[in-house]
Parts: structure tokens; sequence; C-alpha cells
């Protein structure tokens, strides 16, 4: 017991060792639900090297471990060979390269492997906002000018171009009867009901909350 931890806090399994901790409070946060498997997805891509496919935290986790248990495996072994401190030093240094491309390898092949029980998702598109509710940014809408804020699925909020036909009746039942002829001015509300993929706006029309059936319609 006392060869395993003067092994485990010694170079260089403590150094994977540490980051082991770390990963270890991070799952009891995702246990606890204080945290995501996947909330460092939007910060690190862990793609260009093979890993990518799954959660970062579920690839670096098993990173982590496997070149702990490695380092630590090879640091046993430096402690009972009977080379002197110069060369243990040296081997100490290969030791620790050699656990982490060892993980590397185990990793990847893992990944590989499980890649299929993590589809991706679909990218996010400006067609997810057919159908939002907005708020109108300028003065009026036309059928060349005009902007618009929405909110996202995550909460976040986008200013889109937008257009209103001018000609024709608003497509939307939620309307209220004439309100086709109504501006849409800075700070009312509008349904963005379709999407010109050639002028990158979208067509609005006007929205009146008091005559939405909801869900059940």
């Amino acid at each position: 017991m006392d060869e395993f931890l003067s092994s485990a806090i010694g170079f260089p399994a403590v150094i994977f060792g540490a980051a082991l901790v770390v990963i270890v409070c991070f799952w009891l946060l995702v246990l606890f639900g204080a945290a995501g498997h996947d909330s460092f997805d939007a910060d690190l891509d862990t793609g260009p090297v093979g890993l990518g496919g799954v959660p970062v935290a579920v690839s670096v986790s098993l990173l982590i471990v496997f070149a702990w248990f490695g380092s630590l495996t090879g640091t046993v072994l430096l402690r009972q060979s009977d080379t002197g401190s110069a060369t243990r030093a040296l081997l100490a240094v290969a030791v620790l390269a050699g656990s982490l491309l060892l993980a590397w390898g185990a990793v990847r092949l893992l990944v590989h492997r499980f890649r299929r029980f993590f589809p991706a998702e679909p990218p996010p598109s400006r067609l997810d906002f057919v159908g939002s509710v907005c708020t109108i940014r300028t003065g009026t809408v036309t059928a060349t000018f005009g902007q618009a804020e929405v909110v996202s699925r995550d909460g976040s909020t986008a200013i889109v171009q937008v257009r209103r036909a001018e000609a024709l009746p608003s497509p939307s039942r939620l309307s209220r009867p004439g309100a086709e002829d109504a501006p849409l001015v800075m700070g009312g509300t509008g349904l963005l009901y379709a999407y010109d993929k050639d002028g990158e706006f979208f067509w609005v029309a006007s929205y009146d909350a008091a005559l939405d059936p909801g869900p059940s319609a």
C-alpha cells in the first residue's frame, strides 16, 4: 500500500493523478445536475486529434484515466528498478510521454467503436427561426427593408433581415382581421413565416398574441 501511494504521488503519475481528481469532481457535478456532460463541446474541438464524435468530457476523461493508469504502472516499475537517479529521471519523462501516447491510441480506438452511440446534432440553421415570433427593430418593415430581433432555442437573440409582402395578405391565422394592412413598426411583434435563401431574409407578417390558439389548436 505504501509503495502504491508513493508511486501515485511521484512523477509522472502525480500529473495525471491531479487531472483525475478534477475529472472525478466534474462527473460528480454532472451526477448532481450542476453541469452537463457536453459543457465543453462548444469550447474544445477534439476532432483534429481523432477523438471527435463523442462529447469532449467523455473523450478527455477516458484519456486521463488511461494515462494515469499507464503512468502509475510505469512509475511502480521505475521504483523497483536499480537504475541511477539521472537515468530514472529520463525514463520518467519517457513514461509520461508513452502513457499519454498509449492513452490517446486506446481512446481513439474506443471512440471509433462507440461513435455511433453519440449521433451528431444538425448544425444551427436559419430555417429554425421560421415560425418564431420576432420584435421589429427598424422604424418600419417594407418589401425591401427591415430588421427584427428573434430569440433562438438556446435563449440567445439574433438580428435578422425581414421583408413584408405588401401586395399579399398575411398568411398568419394569428392576426386580427385586417391586420395584414397594419404597418409593422419598431417595437411591434411579427411572425416569421418563410425564409428566402436567395435574398437571405425572412418574410414577416403581423402577429397578435391575444389570438394565438396555443398548441392545442
